[in-house]
Parts: C-alpha cells; sequence; structure tokens
C-alpha cells in the first residue's frame, strides 16, 4: 500500500467528481482501483464522503424566489 500520493490534487478532483455523480464508468473504475493500493487516498475519499454527508444532512434545502434568480441572471448577463 502506497503511503503517499503523487497525483492528490488529482485524485482529489476525481473524488469530488465521483461523490458528486458526475463520473464516468472509467473514472469511477479507475478510483476503485487506485484505492486498492493508495492510502492516502482512502483517507482523502472517506474524508469528502463524510463532509459531503454531513453537509447534506445540515442543510435545508429551499426554493429561491423567482425575483432573486432573475436578479442573480441579469446580473451575470452583465458579464457575458
Amino acid at each position: 500500500m502506497k503511503e503517499h500520493c503523487d497525483h492528490q490534487v488529482d485524485c482529489l478532483k476525481m473524488i469530488q467528481v465521483i461523490l458528486d455523480g458526475q463520473a464516468t464508468e472509467q473514472q469511477i473504475e479507475r478510483l476503485r482501483n487506485n484505492l486498492h493500493t493508495c492510502q492516502p487516498c482512502i483517507q482523502m475519499y472517506n474524508l469528502e464522503k463524510e463532509i459531503k454527508q454531513l453537509l447534506n444532512g445540515k442543510m435545508e434545502k429551499k426554493c429561491c424566489p423567482e425575483q432573486l434568480i432573475a436578479s442573480i441572471k441579469a446580473r451575470i448577463s452583465q458579464f457575458s
């Protein structure tokens, strides 16, 4: 088992994509293979997963008022 990850930034990005549910099957398989050999990636995966679960449990989901959405979109379009 590796004790140091030479690609920690890339691995973290891949972990986040996977936990967000936006990964391809190829990315999932690549991470699965990596987790069998890389201790730092196992720790990063577990930490990111725990953080995501905690945030989802603590956040109350509410709809934004339509006026707020329109205002934000108008401001964004000014920069386009």
